[in-house]
């Protein structure tokens, strides 16, 4: 029996909750409300995840979560031009 199935009945999404679990220990890339993280997930409980990013844990509220998408190591280091590169690049 699964230890966390008292709380999944209190939960707003268990679907994306599952989703997210099926996701653990790989890299992946989580858009909140306030920004983006890219990192190692590391562990998925009901209220929150924690991702592993630089070095840095980041304890990121399941409620605040836009999406999230698996990423790979080498996508995780890539980072995209800012608008003014962007611009001036043009």
């Amino acid at each position: 029996m699964n230890p966390w199935s008292p709380y999944m009945e209190n939960m707003n999404d268990p679907y994306f909750y599952r989703a997210l679990q099926s996701l653990a220990g790989r890299d992946i890339a989580v858009q909140t409300v306030r920004g983006s993280v890219r990192g190692r997930l590391c562990s998925v409980l009901p209220d929150h995840v924690l991702v592993q990013s630089g070095g840095a844990p980041f304890f990121i509220r399941t409620q605040q979560i836009i999406w999230a998408v698996p990423i790979s190591a080498k996508q995780r280091m890539y980072k995209p031009p800012s608008f003014g590169e962007f611009v001036e690049g043009n």
